[in-house]
């Protein structure tokens, strides 16, 4: 196996003007630590990227095995099937609940005894316990046989997680009674190169997770917004406007006062800058226009509003 934007704040820009916090890249994926609701306290309604489960760790036997794999459309299901008189069980059992445990509900674990649920036992074909398979959108996973030391089995983890990332699997098990867990940044090593203005290491972060797991959003926002930040490190604000302003025509002036307007806040403007450039280009400089506005777009979030009618208006101008 090989290894998927959250509303963001002003800060100053460059120019002095309010911008976008390009480095506030939070993941779906990656929950802080889950806090237990107030007793008598509901966790109330759940945010799209989470689904409600009884436990991260828990027992399944044959009547309940089919929501085990209905739950595995949402989430990875890692299955430990085990016996009462079996030694390496009992010494693989911690290991696995403090890997789940810690993982914060990115993957769940159902432990199966084969005895009492032979059919379970011969639905995965086990020769020997202990065996742990997993599940991922109703599909088997092999893992592993015998008891494994932590490290390999945390790898064996990580594994998992990148196949269900390539999946396109993004929602988050939240135990009943608990708190939806609130997001957390990823990529850490992109973000802590941002925060010492290393942004050629957090651009290269950013192209090995979308290398590994294409389709990981946070990695593309991230990226994207690095961009943005490089091109307009080195910029005079003050020279860029007064070309634009003096050569309208100018695709270079656009799209550099468009990069500026956008990491200054003046996401409106950036956008009607360059759509308005891209009906008098044509060609290579044309399409230029039109790949930098599909960048802006993705640093600004496909769902924003002002994303959605930018984008419409792309589209008329195209076709």
């Amino acid at each position: 196996m090989t290894h998927p934007p959250q509303p963001t704040h002003p800060q100053p820009s460059a120019d002095g003007e309010q911008g976008l916090d390009l480095s506030a890249v939070r993941s779906r994926r990656e929950p802080a630590p889950q806090a237990e609701a107030a007793p008598g306290q509901g966790a109330g309604a759940l945010p799209d990227n989470a689904v409600e489960v009884p436990a991260l760790v828990f027992d399944a036997n044959e009547e309940t095995f089919n929501d085990v794999i209905l739950l595995s459309k949402d989430v990875p299901v890692v299955v430990d099937l085990w016996a009462e008189w079996c030694g390496p069980c009992k010494q693989l059992s911690p290991v696995l609940d403090r890997v789940v445990a810690d993982l914060g509900g990115r993957v769940v674990l159902a432990k199966v005894d084969v005895d009492a649920n032979p059919r379970i036992q011969q639905m995965f074909q086990v020769q020997s316990i202990p065996t742990v398979v997993a599940i991922i959108q109703g599909q088997p996973v092999p893992l592993f046989q015998g008891a494994q030391p932590e490290p390999q089995v945390r790898q064996v983890f990580d594994q998992l997680l990148q196949a269900a990332a390539q999946s396109g699997m993004t929602k988050i098990a939240v135990p009943a009674g608990q708190a939806a867990p609130e997001p957390a940044p990823a990529h850490p090593e992109a973000l802590a190169a941002l925060e010492a203005g290393d942004l050629e290491t957090a651009a290269e972060v950013y192209r090995r997770a979308l290398a590994e797991a294409p389709a990981d959003a946070d990695a593309a926002v991230g990226l994207a917004r690095v961009g943005l930040l490089r091109r307009t490190r080195d910029l005079d604000a003050q020279a860029v406007r007064e070309r634009a302003a003096a050569e309208p025509r100018s695709v270079e002036a656009a799209l550099d006062c468009a990069d500026l307007d956008l990491a200054g806040g003046h996401v409106d403007d950036a956008f009607s800058r360059l759509l308005t450039v891209l009906t008098t280009s044509a060609g290579e400089e044309r399409e230029a226009v039109r790949v930098r506005l599909l960048e802006l777009f993705e640093v600004v979030g496909s769902t924003d509003p002002r994303v959605v009618k930018a984008r419409a208006r792309l589209m008329r101008a195209l076709f």
